[in-house]
């Protein structure tokens, strides 16, 4: 069984340790930041980006802080106030990747307030490089059931190249298991707890958020432990990069080198080219490289490019277009190639 969850991505701060610059469009391997993390939460019902609106990837509802630049505390209440009450949902997006409203407004103390009808957002201006969205899609790894009266959500920052989907789920199957635990949090390689790379059940969030505005009077300018010191959370070890972030340009040079390191550069180029495209596909990238070697070998080096690409083009046409059809068109193409070679070397 699948635990649904929604997503919120926290991508307002100031990046002063990057001198001010728009540190969640930032690139790394030719993606932006905000692009990589939103690709990582893509099975969520709905993700929520607590910043002023710009063109992503990936369809995606709009929250603000208020006031905006009031801290990480702030934007995760602002983030949750932009979420259904009932629970993970879809949402339909507009070109530029915000969504129409639709879910009524909860007040910090998680109260609910009267919904409003549903207006068009006003879209920003995509970049020259955009692409078009598209929808995220429903994960079918099983992972353990949570209460669906007490919806989760993943809490993520915008500055995460290395977050994926495995990880997400990770998160949110260790609280399934947490019996009555708050929340999952990453545990980064030296022991921290990354409260910023987690999955929360949204019912705790905005029972603390909630007891601290009564006690604070408001959430500005407050540290995020102030919550999560009160949730119980269960530590999950992590496994590979996923909480390395880039606070500084330092970071973000070695992020960049890292993914063009030789065992992980051909991985993280598919993904991109995957995500730039809109493609949620996995296929059996073996299979098509040993196709392009044949046909290189087999016939000629610009055989290779062309091959694949005529599979690609033969696999979408397919009634279903799924992995099946472009590992059927691969062998097919791959057969032609080997007989091909084949009368080559009798003709010799």
């Amino acid at each position: 069984m699948t635990t649904p969850y929604d997503a919120i991505v926290l991508a307002g701060g100031a990046a002063r340790r990057l001198g001010g610059a728009d540190k969640p469009g930032v690139r790394v391997g030719g993606r932006s930041l905000l692009d990589r993390v939103l690709a990582g939460c893509r099975e969520a019902g709905t993700t929520v980006v607590v910043a002023a609106p710009r063109a992503t990837a990936r369809p995606v509802a709009w929250a603000r802080e208020d006031p905006p630049g009031g801290g990480p505390l702030a934007a995760l209440d602002a983030g949750l106030r932009r979420l259904a009450p009932s629970g993970p949902s879809r949402d339909t997006a507009d070109p530029s990747g915000g969504v129409a409203p639709s879910a009524p407004s909860v007040g910090p103390s998680g109260a609910l307030a009267a919904p409003s009808t549903p207006t068009a957002p006003t879209a920003p201006t995509a970049p020259a490089d955009s692409t078009t969205p598209t929808g995220p899609t429903s994960s079918t790894d099983p992972v353990d059931p949570v209460d669906p009266v007490d919806p989760v959500v993943l809490v993520l920052s915008a500055d995460l190249p290395f977050f994926e989907a495995g990880t997400a789920r990770r998160l949110v199957a260790a609280l399934g298991a947490g019996g009555g635990a708050d929340g999952a949090v990453l545990v980064d390689g030296e022991g921290r707890e990354q409260p910023l790379v987690a999955a929360y059940r949204v019912r705790a969030l905005r029972r603390v958020i909630g007891d601290l505005v009564a006690e604070r009077g408001g959430l500005a300018g407050l540290p995020l432990r102030l919550v999560t010191g009160s949730l119980d959370l269960v530590r999950v070890a992590e496994e590979g990069p996923a909480s390395f972030d880039c606070d500084t340009w330092g970071d973000i040079v070695t992020a960049r080198a890292r993914i063009r390191e030789h065992g992980s550069v051909l991985d993280e180029w598919i993904t991109a080219v995957k995500d730039e495209l809109g493609i949620d596909l996995d296929v059996d990238t073996g299979l098509l490289l040993d196709l392009a070697r044949d046909a290189a070998h087999g016939v000629a080096r610009p055989a290779a490019p062309l091959t694949t690409f005529l599979v690609g083009y033969a696999a979408a046409r397919a009634a279903d277009g799924g992995p099946e059809a472009v590992a059927e068109a691969t062998q097919k193409a791959a057969a032609l190639a080997r007989r091909w070679a084949a009368e080559q070397d009798d003709a010799g």
